[in-house]
């Protein structure tokens, strides 16, 4: 027997009875109109819409297709839509359970129905990236010859985990994660409709506030947690599911964090600060507190970058390549794992030596020159390459650096109005220590005289 996506079986039970299945089964969107968010996946004509028969007509056919993006977010959905949707034969596999066995029997049963009463065949195979290369290769000749029209799912990079060939064979549609009004609208639809809770209950603002964070963009978690809330509530008679109710239900505190006011500021201050006074468990305890409310990862890391760079510099070189590699990371894989990923950049950054002598450097160069203390580039630094630079003296008298020994030429860089200046300070802390000494006999080198502490860049900190 084929592996049906939904057994003629399973539907009827859940006809009978609804309330067998989960409510994020029962929820789930019966055309491409009812599905959230997505938008960009279903305009007219899209593959989407092609894969389910509209405006698919003519000798174009509809393309095998990728669906790649986080959990809960609808790719399983998507095809559930489909199944019902299309008049075409429908097959599901899991890459979890499937082979090259399996595989081949739905490539055979597709040849024989397109051969023996031109029903053509879509094949939902969920999982795909755990298919070993070998598995993908036996997809091949099907989707190429359109034996089968191709709908995957993969939570995973598709160019890190699935071949080159099935790739260009396919259509790659990268889904969008869900946004708190995408799921508020899908909650709301829970709450009233027949299929899911039929006003059985509500959901008072501050509860749903908290499912949203508890959520993550997960529609599945988010379905499945109200579904738990809503029994708790009915269990006490009550009509309400509570923010204390819920809290009991997901074993989850609200957090007291609104990402659009005050507190969004002061934690994030908080977390920059404690990683700025070295105090790693501060800044772990603030970096799960945005975390645990919902807090956009990608703003976390922006400010891990920013601390790097302002509170670190040059005492450890590798703090600022450390952030930078956290923030691509997490906008690679999101949550929950980029979490760890966070926590790993806060802890080296709040246990880095600290120096805010690049940050006071390029403060007091700015100053100067908004005070406008410019003046013109010196002409032996000039351009030269034009026609005609010599004869304004540009370029003459430039001293080629690696053409010296030491590779440091004696000749005035700075303009006139800031030629003493000494903007950058280092201090002795870390591996700033080691540009210190560097600095100082450069310094002495190019003939600039020693600062005073008086030339506008203040005392050095770390």
């Amino acid at each position: 027997m084929e592996p049906d996506l939904f057994t003629a079986a399973a539907e009827d039970r859940q006809e009978k009875d609804p309330s067998s299945s989960p409510l994020a089964v029962r929820m789930r969107p019966r055309t491409l109109d009812e599905v959230v968010g997505q938008q960009h996946l279903l305009k007219p004509g899209s593959p989407l819409r092609r894969l389910v028969g509209e405006g698919s007509g003519g000798p174009a056919g509809p393309s095998s297709v990728i669906l790649w993006g986080p959990p809960g977010i609808g790719k399983t959905t998507l095809a559930y839509v489909v199944s019902k949707a299309t008049n075409k034969r429908f097959v599901e596999l899991s890459a979890i359970t499937a082979g090259v066995k399996e595989v081949r029997a739905v490539i055979e049963g597709a040849r024989r129905a397109t051969g023996g009463y031109g029903k053509e065949t879509v094949l939902f195979l969920d999982e795909i990236h755990r298919f070993s290369k070998a598995q993908q290769d036996s997809l091949l000749p099907a989707v190429e010859n359109r034996w089968v029209t191709l709908i995957a799912a993969t939570t995973e990079n598709p160019y890190f985990s699935i071949i080159s060939p099935l790739l260009s064979r396919s259509l790659l549609l990268t889904l969008e994660s869900l946004t708190d009004d995408d799921l508020s609208g899908l909650l709301r639809r829970a709450l009233a409709d027949e299929r899911g809770l039929g006003g059985a209950v509500s959901l008072p603002e501050d509860a749903e506030a908290h499912l949203l964070r508890i959520a993550g963009g997960d529609a599945r978690r988010a379905l499945t947690a109200l579904e738990a809330a809503a029994g708790a509530a009915l269990s006490k008679k009550e009509k309400e599911i509570s923010l204390l109710t819920l809290e009991e239900t997901v074993d989850r505190a609200a957090v007291k964090y609104d990402r659009d006011g005050d507190q969004h500021y002061d934690v994030a201050s908080a977390l920059i600060k404690s990683i700025r006074g070295s105090d790693v468990d501060a800044a772990l305890h603030y970096l799960a507190r945005m975390i645990e409310a919902g807090e956009d990862p990608r703003f976390i890391a922006r400010r891990l970058m920013i601390s790097a760079s302002e509170d670190i510099g040059l005492a450890d070189p590798t703090a600022l390549p450390t952030a930078v590699a956290a923030a691509q990371a997490v906008a690679m894989i999101g949550f929950p794992e980029a979490a760890l990923t966070l926590s790993h950049a806060t802890i080296a950054l709040a246990l880095a030596p600290k120096s805010n002598a690049a940050t006071l450097a390029i403060s007091a160069a700015q100053e100067d020159v908004r005070k406008g203390l410019a003046g013109p580039v010196p002409a032996h630094l000039r351009d030269g390459h034009y026609k005609g630079a010599a004869k304004l003296g540009h370029a003459q008298g430039y001293v080629y650096p690696h053409d010296v020994p030491g590779g440091i030429a004696t000749q005035q860089y700075a303009p006139d109005a800031v030629r003493d200046k000494q903007y950058y300070r280092p201090t002795r802390y870390g591996a700033e220590a080691r540009y210190a000494d560097v600095v100082e006999r450069v310094r002495e080198r190019l003939g600039r005289t020693a600062g005073d502490g008086t030339d506008g860049t203040g005392p050095s900190a770390g």
